[in-house]
């Protein structure tokens, strides 16, 4: 039975979700979520047993000092919440874990429970996948839904993906069974530039997920992170004639096919999106989680130790490898043979269906000789 006596009631909440693994290329989601909570102030209230869904030899606990004692942080999913001030707050919980090694159904009944309880309207889940998608470009973004109303209502695109599947898609899925209205919000990463982290396609799912709830994200020092990261890459691209000539073939292919949304929808949105930033409630500005009053509630509960630490700054460029060793880890990699997969954040392969899951009929490309598939696997719906 899940209990909730220390969470005040709250005001039209929505829950945002986003697992580390597979559906995480580049942390690009798990970090969305986590930005989410340090910019408003999240309070952890709940966390999920771990030993119900993970296997310890996959995800290890970790050992850290203070005060110096060793304490062990367990792999688990928390739940937060977060005020959003202003003329008309809003409430989040914010659910951030990693993708469960085991009881896939149960987890996900689980996190249904507390939104049920919470008086939960809809679910957004967070995720990031490998694509041809060059990164001097803005980060597709792609939001999917099973809910025929929802899709049309929101303008989001009602998922037909078949194939291979994460924990995004089975939550998006037991939210439809359950009668939650649920959204899957997609963000494509650069296959040829998969290591974490990958700002610039969390600021993406940021600026969709305010499109979506319509509410005013702080960006904190993403913008600055983006702007960083990019500039990176091209440095470095620039230094290999290969990459240079091969993000040159995607710009190409990308400005071709977005030629026509250039002067339409796209533009409208963002043109929104400015005149929310600059005409927005002072209440929903960087660390606005209090509410008029200037005294944010506390939702406070129950806190389990061990949050993540902040991302470093990024300093990787293009690679064809994905990301840097992470020790033994969860499988990552789609199909039915589910040996070791590769390292937390690689994401779902390049070339993916509309759910963010890989194709498996599609040839590599340039530089994708690594597939999460091909992993030999050392190394959060």
């Amino acid at each position: 039975m899940i209990e909730l006596d220390g969470v005040p009631e709250l005001i039209d909440p929505v829950m945002v979700a986003a697992f580390e693994g597979w559906n995480d290329a580049g942390d690009a989601a798990s970090t969305a979520v986590a930005h989410l909570d340090r910019e408003w102030k999240g309070e952890v209230f709940a966390a999920l047993d771990a030993e119900d869904y993970y296997d310890f030899q996959v995800n290890r606990p970790t050992v850290y000092l203070e005060g110096g004692l060793r304490k062990i942080t367990w792999p688990t999913t928390r739940l937060s919440v977060v005020r959003v001030g202003g003329e008309k707050p809003r409430d989040l919980v914010l659910v951030r874990g990693i993708e469960p090694s085991m009881r896939w159904r149960s987890f996900c009944n689980e996190l249904l429970g507390f939104a049920h309880e919470l008086g939960v309207e809809m679910v957004v889940i967070l995720g990031a996948l490998l694509g041809d998608t060059p990164h001097t470009r803005p980060v597709p973004v792609s939001g999917v839904t099973s809910d025929t109303d929802l899709a049309r209502t929101m303008d989001l695109e009602e998922t037909r993906y078949e194939g291979p599947t994460g924990i995004v898609g089975i939550l998006q899925e037991a939210c439809t069974h359950a009668g939650v209205p649920a959204v899957s919000l997609w963000a494509a990463v650069p296959h040829y530039v998969s290591q974490p982290p990958n700002p610039k396609a969390t600021l993406a799912l940021l600026n969709r997920l305010e499109d979506l709830i319509g509410l005013r994200i702080p960006q904190g020092e993403l913008a600055e992170d983006a702007r960083a990261w990019q500039l990176g890459v091209d440095q470095l691209a620039a230094e290999d004639s290969e990459v240079a000539e091969y993000v040159q073939s995607l710009e190409e292919a990308r400005d071709t096919a977005e030629l026509p949304e250039a002067s339409g929808e796209a533009i409208a949105r963002e043109f929104e999106r400015y005149l929310r930033r600059r005409d927005g409630d002072p209440g929903q500005g960087p660390g606005s989680h209090a509410t008029e009053s200037g005294e944010g509630p506390s939702y406070l509960r129950d806190t389990p130790g061990g949050r993540r630490r902040p991302q470093k700054p990024p300093r990787g460029g293009p690679d064809t490898g994905k990301g840097p060793e992470q020790g033994p880890g969860p499988e990552q990699g789609p199909g039915p043979e589910q040996g070791p997969g590769p390292e937390r954040g690689s994401g779902p392969a390049p070339d993916t269906g509309p759910d963010g899951e890989p194709d498996p009929d599609r040839e590599p490309g340039p530089d994708r000789d690594t597939r999460p598939e091909d992993e030999d696997g050392s190394s959060e719906d």
